[in-house]
């Protein structure tokens, strides 16, 4: 089946199942409002005076608790919830490899494993004909994912980190240097368009899926060539701070190369500068000398860590990349956040606040490793992906990107503050051990496997 006749038929069997569910439809919108715990910025702490670099590492498609069951401290719990007919069940989580399965991961299954906060409804797109584990209640053995758990006692975890939206990795992308994709303060894009790339240079007569208030998608949207929001490039170029993007291609990287749906980058100045290509030149780059004050990388599809490639490498990917930092002269002066992009169907028991008609959505694993970041910190402070944009905006001294009214989320979210002590010295670079050596990914040809179209 071709990318578009899939997204198609997603499409309509999202709202199929809408119309049809009747013991498990879609909930209602809740009250929102506004929730304890969040990151408040704290005014005391400069942090512009220590980080003059941050580098957001994007993989693919895990919830913490597929990444970091069991992990001490953190919420992590071996076990989760499901329904057994009308009837909730414990149910223990099992070990994976890296292959597969790659579950179902769109607004619909968002807001379906999310039960209104039970958290158990994550059966539904995966069940198992031989009455075996549920697929998706599932972590990957820890020897699997051993630098992600390197970095995370050598630096710090947090384990509130939500994505802005239900769904998967279209709209994870865009909220990731935007912190909205709203089209009007009611109405946000949702899933993906109807066409690859996903962006401007998608064919005429794509159209994007919105949703609203009511929490239904429509696919009914406009064409994936936005103006209708503001991106932090805008202030970034404003403020002549510099930055990249590392994607496996300058054109067509779909949305692994997010600004290429932003219309004022990839028809401006920034599109010849900016945007660098192979994603394999970060680990080089440093050492050049060439890193920019801000940098985003996304990885090619067998170093995503998304379970549709059955590929182990992900984790030495992101070893490699915070190891080129690491080894370089910009490791003083550096924070580094890797993120996932969206949770990718795997069981997670944490129940994101509902802050707006979006989400947030389920949760994801977020590190966050610089010379400054406190030793084996499990941060419990709920973060979402505004709040990496937010740490942007303090490090650079940078205005919000927009009002909170408008679907802007980097005001709200707070900052990181609390994860940095900057009473010490930067502490020393020890680099992160891998399977996979930075040899093994310095000539990786560019990825030409469809990007992901959930």
């Amino acid at each position: 089946m071709t990318a578009k006749l899939l997204r198609i038929s997603l499409a309509l069997g999202a709202l199929a199942l809408t119309a049809c569910s009747s013991a498990r439809s879609l909930p209602a919108a809740p009250a929102f409002g506004s929730w304890p715990a969040r990151a408040d910025a704290d005014a005391s702490v400069h942090i512009g005076k220590y980080i003059k670099h941050v580098i957001v590492i994007i993989q693919e498609n895990r919830s913490f608790e597929n990444f970091f069951a069991g992990y001490p401290r953190a919420d992590a719990p071996l076990y989760g919830y499901a329904l057994k007919g009308r009837t909730r069940i414990q149910v223990p989580l099992h070990g994976i490899s890296f292959r597969g399965p790659d579950l179902r991961h769109d607004w619909y299954s968002a807001t379906h494993d999310w039960d209104s906060g039970k958290m158990d409804g994550f059966d539904e797109f995966g069940k198992n004909p031989h009455n075996g584990p549920h697929p998706a209640y599932a972590f990957v053995q820890h020897d699997l994912v051993a630098p992600y758990w390197t970095m995370a006692q050598q630096y710090v975890l947090a384990d509130r980190m939500f994505p802005t939206e239900f769904g998967g990795s279209f709209t994870g992308h865009l909220t990731l240097i935007a912190g909205t994709d709203n089209l009007t303060p009611v109405k946000a894009e949702v899933d993906f368009p109807s066409a690859l790339p996903d962006d401007c240079d998608s064919p005429p007569g794509t159209i994007s899926g919105v949703v609203g208030l009511s929490r239904k998608p429509v696919y009914d949207g406009p064409f994936p060539c936005f103006d209708q929001f503001n991106t932090i490039a805008t202030t970034l170029d404003a403020a002549k701070v510099p930055w990249k993007i590392y994607a496996t291609h300058k054109l067509d990287a779909g949305m692994w190369e997010p600004f290429e749906a932003i219309e004022g980058v990839r028809y401006g100045p920034d599109w010849k500068h900016s945007i660098i290509a192979p994603q394999t030149r970060i680990l080089s780059d440093p050492a050049a000398g060439k890193l920019a004050s801000v940098t985003w990388v996304t990885p090619s599809t067998k170093d995503s860590d998304h379970p549709a490639y059955f590929s182990d490498r992900g984790p030495s990917w992101v070893a490699s990349v915070v190891n080129a930092i690491g080894e370089s002269k910009y490791w003083k002066s550096s924070a580094i956040v890797v993120v996932w992009d969206d949770w990718g169907g795997w069981y997670d028991n944490a129940p994101p606040k509902q802050l707006d008609f979006r989400g947030l959505g389920i949760r994801v694993p977020c590190l966050v490793i610089s010379p400054y970041a406190r030793k084996g910190y499990v941060s419990h402070y709920r973060y979402e992906f505004g709040t990496i944009l937010n740490l942007i905006e303090q490090a650079f001294n940078l205005p919000p990107l927009g009002p909170e009214k408008d679907g802007y989320t980097d005001v709200r979210a707070g900052g990181m503050d609390k994860v940095f002590d900057f009473t010490k010295g930067p502490r020393p670079f020890v680099p992160i051990k891998a399977k996979y050596p930075t040899s093994a990914f310095l000539h990786e040809p560019p990825s030409n496997e469809p990007v992901d179209t959930q």
